[in-house]
């Protein structure tokens, strides 16, 4: 009998995910817990175990295919052996059964099983002979990127066209995945908002986790009603509990204290205080979490991540440092597992030292609320200094609250970012 082994959730608001690479092949024998297939989401790259040893009898889903959580991506037999142990992997696709063995009547023929599907629909509509595309997949595969590769080719070798008679370029986009829930799909672009390729231009092709994030966030702003308001806070009490402590704490924690943790903090510190902002919206309700697990935005080379710091109202600022710290080091290192990606309340993103002036984000579904921080610079300042007005110099910061007016009104969503910037000034931390 044939175990199923189906796409599991990968995080929080994941419904779907890429087919990135196929680790084995149709006819393998495989180990219990062996990985099976790269799968790449919005929020982390994932390997999928076997469930069972046994043989692959069926591979369901191709390299650079989208597939929701739950869609069967191969089926194991637990019960077969391979009849040719060692032999070398048979493309994706093909039918690599053991001699003995009928073939199976719902395998792709032999001549598809060297071209994903994506890539065979992207040659057909550019009109380009697959045999003249050479193949940088599993085996010699041909994928999506290859196609796109081959035509850049073939229009920087073309003739340009002649100055009284200019021809548009065909412009091969990425294949579209689907939308991240069951909604209704967008409009197909409107002819005044196409672009054709021009002499010069250069064609970046989506990776999949690029494709899947713009899904994400296309869904976020159709789906929530985004305020935004922002807050100016003097960072200078804050600056000058750091520097009194920063030589002391990084002796003691092995890794230096940054003001990330003192932002988190305050954030996590006012989401009790505000339990709307902590929340989600179900349906024709909203639901209040009891607990604050708060997600903070870690920029890698693959793109944005996530990672959750979960039960964040419980540490101490060391210790919420220490799991920051840890958090941004596997998501760069991409040792992140899909339980570090799930569970968050509500989201902090931190753009960097240049994160400029400040800058609205969009909301992490199913949150109601993201605060970005900006930059922090020193700006002239009026500040009362022994009854009269006077002109200083301060480390001045803007944070930017965007938030769900499906579920927040404004005096909550205010008093919130006013209740985070009380606590930042005051420098209401112990170390």
């Amino acid at each position: 009998m044939a175990i199923k082994v189906d796409l599991p959730s990968l995080g929080e608001s994941v419904v779907e995910g890429t087919v990135s690479r196929w680790l084995v092949a149709q006819g393998d024998s495989v180990d219990l817990d062996q990985p099976l297939v790269e799968v790449t989401t919005d929020k982390v790259d994932a390997e999928i175990p076997s469930p069972a040893a046994g043989v692959v009898v069926r591979i369901c889903a191709a390299e650079g295919e989208v597939v929701e959580v739950g869609a069967v991506l191969a089926e194991i037999d637990a019960e077969a052996v391979s009849a040719v142990p060692g032999a070398p992997a048979a493309d994706v696709g093909a039918p690599a059964q053991a001699p003995a063995r009928a073939p199976t009547p719902d395998i792709e023929p032999v001549e598809d099983t060297r071209v994903t599907p994506v890539a065979r629909r992207l040659a057909e509509d550019a009109e380009i002979t697959l045999e003249d595309v050479e193949g940088s997949g599993h085996a010699g595969r041909i994928t999506k990127e290859d196609v796109l590769r081959h035509a850049r080719q073939q229009d920087s070798s073309s003739q340009p066209p002649a100055p009284e008679a200019p021809v548009q370029q065909r412009v091969l986009a990425p294949e579209p995945s689907r939308a991240p829930v069951a909604a209704s799909r967008p409009t197909p672009q409107p002819g005044y908002a196409s672009y054709s390729m021009q002499e010069g231009d250069r064609l970046v092709p989506m990776s999949p986790m690029r494709r899947i994030i713009a899904d994400h966030m296309v869904y976020s702003k159709r789906t929530s009603p985004h305020v935004g308001t922002v807050a100016e806070v003097d960072m200078g009490a804050v600056v000058a509990l750091r520097a009194a402590h920063k030589k002391t704490f990084e002796a003691a924690q092995g890794f230096k204290l940054t003001f990330l943790p003192f932002i988190v903090q305050a954030v996590v510190r006012a989401l009790r205080d505000f339990p709307a902002l902590n929340a989600s919206v179900l349906e024709d309700a909203i639901v209040e979490k009891r607990d604050v697990n708060v997600g903070v935005a870690v920029e890698t080379e693959k793109g944005l991540v996530v990672p959750v710091v979960r039960n964040a109202d419980r540490f101490s600022l060391a210790g919420l440092a220490a799991e920051l710290d840890d958090l941004a080091a596997r998501a760069r290192s991409r040792r992140l597992s899909a339980d570090d990606l799930q569970g968050g309340t509500f989201t902090v993103s931190n753009p960097g030292r240049q994160g400029n002036l400040y800058g609205f984000a969009i909301i992490n579904q199913p949150q109601v609320g993201i605060v970005r921080m900006g930059e922090m610079v020193k700006r002239p300042v009026v500040r009362s200094v022994e009854g009269e007005d006077a002109i200083v110099i301060r480390p001045m910061m803007h944070l930017a609250l965007s938030y769900d007016h499906r579920a927040v009104d404004g005096a909550p969503a205010n008093g919130f970012l006013f209740r985070i910037r009380e606590l930042l000034e005051r420098a209401d931390f112990d170390l």
